[in-house]
């Protein structure tokens, strides 16, 4: 448009005034040309945001597990809870959860005068979020016990729905309870009512959260030979703590539970697991002065940069033994339980949130002509998510329930026993389906995925540590192993039965024919694959540790999870859809890497080669 006005401006016949006054409309024609096509390419470069609503009331599968599973009065009582909590989360929390974000912690370590005062310091929003979390009674509601053996579960689903807004927030609250766990696992003594009562409060004048203060010099999960704190004990009875912790998550945290060894009269530690001890800990005192604890600095993390993670030096903090001598690893395991299961409540809730952002936007964005939603391969590519976010659920929910039947003695031997193995197996596997939902939902935003200020990025980042922290994916495969072999096989007993059982009632329903004939054939090839490695070939198994937890995972979840919820009365075609679409995936990756013989005689010799070279 602006070229033909130049064109008609110099075919004018004129004077020499005239031509200057010519070219004077030009010069303005031309700044008004070039203005109207800067204004209209800014405005072609602006997209409309993706928003969510409520999330409860948005999350049809949420609210189809409740209305199955939970009795009709918890259900009334905790839909109307539930629906003012997603309304609270989409109008006040979401909104602290980006300036957690914007205003990390800050370490100050001397004021002004020279004085070492080591304080960190936290964002109004993330102290804000301490207070929500007593009021929401995120960590009470479990041990309230209102609901009896559906409070577990009841809480995780409140968690599940604040982890995304939580900014950062969940964690701390996930070793907040395992320490509250622990404590109660001890029979709440005397000496830690004080800390349980705050752990689990909903006053938020109260309220604690903990840490959880294990990783050392050497490393997280080989505590037996990584932990090289020293504790002393005095004459009173309690103890004095020496050594330099590596990685404390939440070091803003009100307490913590920590491993030590303890020195005998001649300073020495038995080394080993059977060398280390639990201890309680204050992390300051009730001025607020640190407990003989030095902070050398924050951790420069790639995700969960909202949280405080320091390195701490112990010189002669005063704590509390509260394990047993020596039988400390044994004492935090209902700890280390508790947190791999807010893990797998942290991953599902960030796939439920990607993926909710990514169908808004595809509703809204433009592309070729037409909404995204109407380009069949995105609507594919979304809908392959969904049903990984939908087996994931659905496991976390089953684990959750389990919990809640053991902490009311209401669990059998053999629930306690899948109880055992799902957590490691679920832990594993949903810390790989998050981050790998991440990285595909953020590419459906296209450029604008790989904005820092549109928050996507955050997710992802946070999606990250999902797979690392509470144990890495190998090192909770080869947990698996272990829980088979404690329970001498009976585990797998258990794990086939309960999978055969809820297969059976899936067999009823002529539309899940397929995916029932697909699970039996992985069954069938787990059963071969276990009867031909046996207990003799502890390197077959070891090489095969992460392909047998995926194994268990989705054939767990697909036969036993999602073909149920698609066989209950008044299931939608969404959920038939979705058990179908899982049980289409490779459902026992075990024997078909046996087969190709992935784990043979030599195999661990090929893999060095490739690894390291033929030298």
């Amino acid at each position: 448009w602006g070229s033909c006005q130049m064109l008609t401006i110099k075919g004018i016949n004129t004077t020499v005034g005239q031509e200057q006054q010519a070219g004077m409309k030009e010069k303005q024609v031309l700044e008004d040309s070039e203005m109207h096509l800067a204004r209209r390419d800014i405005e072609g470069l602006f997209q409309e945001q993706p928003e969510t609503g409520n999330q409860y009331l948005e999350d049809t599968l949420l609210r189809s597990y409740l209305k199955t599973h939970l009795p009709p009065k918890v259900l009334e009582e905790v839909h109307q809870d539930l629906e003012r909590f997603g309304n609270r989360l989409l109008t006040k929390i979401q909104p602290l959860s980006w300036e957690c974000e914007l205003n990390p912690p800050v370490f100050r370590q001397f004021d002004a005068w020279g004085r070492r005062v080591d304080r960190i310091h936290t964002c109004s929003a993330w102290r804000r979020m301490k207070d929500i979390s007593a009021e929401e009674g995120l960590i009470a509601e479990a041990y309230e016990k209102r609901y009896s053996n559906w409070s577990r579960l009841y809480q995780a689903v409140k968690l599940y729905l604040f982890s995304s807004s939580s900014g950062g927030f969940s964690c701390p609250l996930a070793m907040t309870d395992g320490a509250a766990k622990v404590i109660e696992s001890l029979g709440i003594p005397g000496s830690l009512k004080n800390a349980f009562d705050r752990l689990t409060s909903r006053d938020p004048e109260k309220f604690w959260t903990s840490g959880q203060w294990m990783t050392e010099r050497r490393g997280g999960s080989d505590v037996a030979n990584g932990t090289e704190t020293v504790a002393r004990k005095q004459p009173d009875g309690s103890y004095r703590l020496y050594g330099f912790k590596w990685f404390t998550s939440a070091a803003d945290s009100d307490m913590a539970l920590t491993l030590a060894r303890i020195a005998d009269a001649e300073g020495q530690c038995t080394q080993g697991s059977r060398g280390l001890s639990l201890f309680f800990l204050r992390v300051r005192d009730e001025e607020g002065k640190l407990n003989n604890i030095q902070v050398q600095r924050l951790k420069d993390k790639l995700g969960t940069r909202q949280m405080a993670t320091a390195e701490l030096w112990l010189q002669g903090a005063r704590a509390e033994l509260i394990s047993a001598e020596g039988r400390g690893v044994a004492a935090i395991s209902n700890m280390l339980n508790i947190t791999r299961i807010h893990n797998v409540i942290g991953a599902v809730a960030s796939m439920r949130r990607m993926i909710s952002l990514s169908r808004n936007y595809a509703c809204k964005r433009v592309a070729f002509g037409k909404l995204l939603k109407d380009h069949p391969l995105h609507v594919q590519t979304i809908a392959r998510m969904e049903v990984q976010v939908r087996g994931a659920f659905l496991l976390l929910m089953d684990i959750v329930r389990l919990l809640g039947l053991a902490e009311t003695n209401l669990a059998s031997e053999q629930e306690q026993l899948l109880l055992r193995l799902l957590i490691p197996v679920a832990k594993l596997y949903t810390g790989k389906q998050a981050s790998a939902v991440a990285v595909e939902a953020m590419e459906s935003f296209g450029g604008q995925g790989y904005m820092e200020d549109t928050g996507l990025p955050v997710i992802l980042r946070d999606a990250l540590v999902l797979s690392i922290w509470e144990g890495t994916t190998n090192i909770l495969s080869l947990d698996v192993l272990r829980s088979l072999a404690k329970s001498h096989g009976q585990v797998m007993v258990v794990f086939l039965s309960t999978v055969q059982k809820k297969l059976e009632l899936a067999s009823g329903t002529e539309e899940l024919s397929p995916a029932v004939h697909r699970a039996q054939e992985a069954i069938r090839s787990l059963q071969q694959f276990m009867a031909a490695t046996g207990s003799e070939r502890a390197l077959s198994m070891e090489l095969a540790a992460r392909d047998f937890s995926y194994s268990l995972a989705r054939i767990y979840t697909g036969r036993a999870l999602l073909m149920e919820h698609a066989a209950r009365p008044g299931a939608s075609p969404t959920d038939i859809c979705a058990a179908l679409r899982w049980c289409e995936q490779e459902l026992c990756p075990v024997a078909a890497e046996s087969a190709r013989g992935s784990y043979g005689d030599g195999a661990a010799l090929q893999d060095s080669a490739l690894v390291f070279g033929d030298s």
